[in-house]
């Protein structure tokens, strides 16, 4: 579990992170430089799942290679699905980490919503639906491996 305070803001208590694959942690269905590693330490820390529509049918791999698990969504209401998986969790134990249309309602109801600017870009509705704002992958995941950075960001 990761634990912060932030002055003004909230407590988070976080125990688990939600990851969306394509334009997030992966470009073309293979992982971005630096991903694996960050993902095994947070993984010591917390429950750590996939969530995807398995754009390039590399889902099941990536979990593999990362260690941990996944789901794939059935098509249609991708957004929803995403959500029901948050709420089923605890949304207020959940990080969720996205850059899509379809991530903005987990991003919302998750205690962390953090919004990836990578090189698929980023749909404003999760721009919007988002706590933080990082410009790579690993950038969101730092923020976990070091909390104090989320008080920088987050602080009133």
């Amino acid at each position: 579990m990761i634990q912060v305070t932030i002055p003004g803001y909230k407590k988070l208590k976080l125990a688990h992170l939600v990851l969306d694959v394509n334009g997030t942690l992966a470009l073309d269905g293979a992982l971005l430089p630096g991903v694996k590693e960050r993902v095994t330490e947070l993984s010591q820390r917390m429950q750590v799942s996939l969530l995807t529509a398995n754009t390039f049918g590399s889902g099941a791999a990536l979990a593999q290679e990362l260690e941990i698990s996944w789901q794939q969504l059935v098509p249609g209401d991708e957004a929803g699905q995403k959500l029901d998986f948050i709420l089923a969790l605890g949304a207020e134990r959940v990080v969720a980490i996205g850059n899509g249309y379809n991530d903005m309602l987990m991003l919302d109801a998750a205690a962390l919503g953090i919004v990836v600017v990578g090189p698929e870009g980023t749909a404003f509705a999760a721009l919007r639906c988002a706590d933080l704002v990082t410009l790579s992958i690993c950038d969101a995941l730092d923020l976990l491996l070091y909390p104090k950075r989320l008080v920088a960001g987050l602080r009133r």
